[in-house]
């Protein structure tokens, strides 16, 4: 499997290539700003204790204060904590919100941990890099395999330290202590606008497409079921267990209450079972990855069938792979805008929590709408005029901005 720090390095050089950078402020760009290793004791339910590792790193603040989220997962490292923050960095930029990416992760299992045990490992993580959080300095959210409970822990344990309540230290808590509105649906819904006005572009119609989702998760359920109440036919989707094929369509919802129930989507009555290498070459016409890095590759990129490419994840796929999508007259719609949706709530959240003034669900849907449509159009002028695909277009936005901050600000001291 190919290094996300090197993937995500080699798409900003292509960027920095096209835009020119001068060395200086290509140095500054290419690598994080900071970086953060805790190594931190838990003790578990059985009483023993047991060192997990986290890390946290802040890639670039020039437009702003950090913004990411923070994964459990078994295989995260830190060169995956690179990239994303990197990535983070970019799609701020390109949304135009004034955030720096940052990213955290903590190497452990939580499907094997208790609810009790994840409170504790959460809040000695939270103790270890408070150092660099704050609302004006740091915003943690939500990322794989953290859920707005364990946002409710980072800031419960943020405030304890500070000796008051301080809701803006994370976004995507849940509502009654702070959250937004809308925040829970904001990934997906972004990609679904973005797929939307994509489709468009194309000249076809959502309610004769067919979709594949990769990843039943959060972001993937719900992008399923937004594109389903948009005429779209959704036939395929997996989890980590596997995936789920029904060519005359799945109903989301009912997939999503079998997932609740069983555990995963394999075993959806009257669905064919596939492997999820088989799901991403499945007959589509909008493929939605929303699962991990690196599923898209030069090994797979020529079988994939579909139109478009949404990608709901960060980091689905490779830049070899990318150059055969466009090749072959595949519309890729990069991570850095499609699912840049939850930052950009992520933003509201945080702006409501300073003002402490709310927001309806309908304000919220309606600014995203505004926000994600002119991004699109932005980015897709870029990648016209320029003769280059969607990430290069994006990259070439995003770069840009960061880049003209980084300039303006100048060098301290």
């Amino acid at each position: 499997m190919e290094n996300p720090w090197t993937i995500a390095q080699h798409q900003f050089d292509i960027a920095a290539d096209e835009l020119d950078l001068s060395p200086g402020i290509r140095q500054t760009l290419r690598v994080p700003q900071r970086e953060l290793t805790v190594n931190f004791p838990v003790k578990l339910d059985d009483g023993s204790i047991r060192v997990f590792s986290g890390y946290r790193v802040h890639h670039n603040s020039s437009r702003g204060p950090t913004k990411g989220g923070i994964r459990y997962h078994p295989d995260t490292n830190i060169d995956e904590v690179r990239a994303l923050a990197m990535w983070m960095t970019w799609k701020c930029a390109v949304v135009n919100i004034p955030y720096g990416g940052a990213k955290g992760g903590v190497v452990c299992d939580p499907k094997a941990m208790s609810m009790a045990e994840l409170e504790r490992l959460t809040r000695r993580y939270t103790s270890e890099i408070s150092i660099l959080l704050g609302p004006e300095r740091d915003i943690p959210a939500p990322d794989v395999n953290t859920t707005p409970q364990v946002m409710a822990w980072i800031m419960d344990t943020f405030s304890m330290h500070k000796g008051y309540t301080v809701p803006a230290v994370v976004t995507g808590k849940p509502i009654n202590i702070g959250g937004s509105l809308g925040r829970n649906e904001a990934t997906a819904r972004g990609t679904a606008i973005v797929v939307r006005e994509a489709a468009a572009q194309l000249g076809l119609k959502l309610d004769a497409a067919r979709v594949v989702v990769q990843g039943y998760g959060n972001a993937g359920a719900i992008a399923a079921r937004l594109l389903h109440e948009q005429g779209a036919t959704i036939v395929g989707v997996s989890d980590s267990q596997g995936g789920i094929y029904h060519k005359g369509g799945l109903d989301p919802q009912a997939v999503r209450r079998y997932k609740d129930a069983n555990g995963t989507v394999v075993g959806f009555p009257e669905a064919d079972r596939v492997s999820n290498a088989e799901l991403l070459e499945l007959p589509c016409d909008i493929l939605v990855p929303a699962a991990l890095e690196n599923q898209i590759t030069g090994a797979n990129a020529a079988r994939v069938k579909a139109r478009i490419v949404a990608e709901a994840a960060n980091g689905p796929t490779t830049p070899e792979a990318d150059a055969i999508l466009y090749d072959r007259g595949v519309l890729v719609l990069p991570d850095i805008l499609a699912n840049a949706g939850g930052v950009t709530v992520s933003y509201f959240e945080w702006v409501q929590d300073l003002q402490d003034f709310f927001w309806s669900e309908s304000e919220v849907n309606a600014k995203l709408e505004r926000i994600m449509v002119a991004s699109f159009e932005q980015v897709r002028a870029i990648a016209l005029h320029r003769k280059v695909h969607m990430r290069t277009a994006a990259y070439l936005l995003a770069v840009q901005r960061v880049a003209e901050a980084t300039t303006t600000r100048g060098i301290y001291p």
